[in-house]
């Protein structure tokens, strides 16, 4: 099992300890580092800032929201930073969800998967530099000539020769067709709430994509990074309670109280009535009640915490499901040493 380092996205200010984090999970034999955007810092300025401190790491998104640059502009970005890495960039995508969308970007969020399928042909068409970057829409048309168009775009080709045709392009998807698009056009899977226990429904979803005619992988080829809490200790109430409060948010705070795709998939898990309770709670501005809510079973169907035996003996679970790579939270250096025997073993 590989693991990668999730640093996610900033808070209020950067956070102070990020390159020594990422110094020591090239140093202990993680083989990623990832980074998130959301509706504040980005994701491809703090990779590249933190690659250029390293040699060996894959610098992934996770995710890249799609709303926030055209197609050919996150191209751009992924062919820039590949090349800087000496070709380690993995690039993660995902269409985020309407309230980010239309709230900060301010672009409609309608038909999610046709928008993906067409944004991730235009990527491809852009690192593969084959021809001139067409596309007849509907959704990023190029070259443009819709309302307020001048006549004069032409359909160009990169200047800048990318490193890699075949540089990997990973989806973060939740639903069921989601999931099979991920399998049908990706290069792997960045699975969110991931839980063994559904791993046969998961299949059923990627067999979907993989069956498509023209799927790009097999399941062979293809890669299922799953973002997990991993935490090794002897108390794991301790650990319990300090995640609930997360949970609480992602279930009951993001997204809109209607359509909240965390929420949708805890839902799928059989957690129907504690995300009511929660959303309801959360709400209403009682966040403590929330997370008092969250039910033990819930955090550990998408986490692995407890004393090392039980660590190994549910990393067997999770690759067994089908899981190649694990994207965990290190809260400070010294905690990398927990995951040095699990990798060396």
């Amino acid at each position: 099992m590989r693991f990668g380092l999730q640093l996610g996205y900033w808070g209020a200010q950067p956070p102070a300890d990020t390159r020594e984090l990422v110094l020591a999970a090239e140093e202990v034999g993680f083989d990623a580092v990832f980074t998130a955007e959301s509706w504040g810092s980005d994701a491809f300025t703090p990779l590249a800032w933190y690659g250029s401190d390293t040699s060996r790491v894959r610098l992934g998104t996770s995710v890249v929201q799609m709303s926030a640059r055209t197609p050919t502009g996150t191209a751009m970005a992924a062919l820039t930073l590949d090349h800087l890495s000496g070709g380690r960039h993995i690039l993660g995508l995902g269409v985020s969800g309407p309230q980010v969308v239309e709230g900060w970007y301010g672009q409609p969020f309608a038909k999610p998967l046709a928008r993906t399928r067409e944004y991730v042909s235009i990527v491809r068409q852009v690192l593969a530099r084959e021809g001139k970057v067409t596309s007849a829409g509907p959704h990023f048309p190029l070259p443009y000539n819709g309302s307020g168009a001048t006549g004069l775009g032409k359909p160009l080709k990169p200047i800048t020769h990318p490193l890699r045709a075949d540089l990997p392009i990973w989806l973060g998807a939740e639903g069921p067709k989601n999931v099979a698009l991920t399998a049908e056009i990706a290069d792997g899977w960045l699975a969110i709430y991931y839980t063994p226990r559904l791993a046969d429904m998961y299949n059923e979803w990627l067999d979907e994509g993989f069956a498509k005619p023209g799927a790009r992988r097999t399941r062979e080829d293809f890669e299922i990074a799953a973002t997990a809490q991993v935490i090794l200790t002897d108390d794991p109430k301790a650990e319990l309670d300090r995640l609930r409060p997360f949970s609480a948010l992602y279930i009951g705070g993001m997204g809109a109280e209607e359509l909240n795709f965390h929420a949708q998939v805890y839902r799928r898990m059989g957690y129907g009535d504690a995300v009511d309770e929660i959303t309801a709670k959360f709400r209403a501005g009682q966040k403590e009640a929330a997370a008092a809510a969250v039910p033990d079973e819930l955090i550990l169907d998408t986490t692995i915490i407890g004393d090392e035996a039980h660590v190994r003996e549910q990393l067997k679970v999770w690759e067994k499901a089908g899981v190649t790579e694990l994207l965990v939270g290190v809260r400070n250096v010294a905690q990398f040493e927990q995951f040095r025997p699990l990798i060396e073993s």
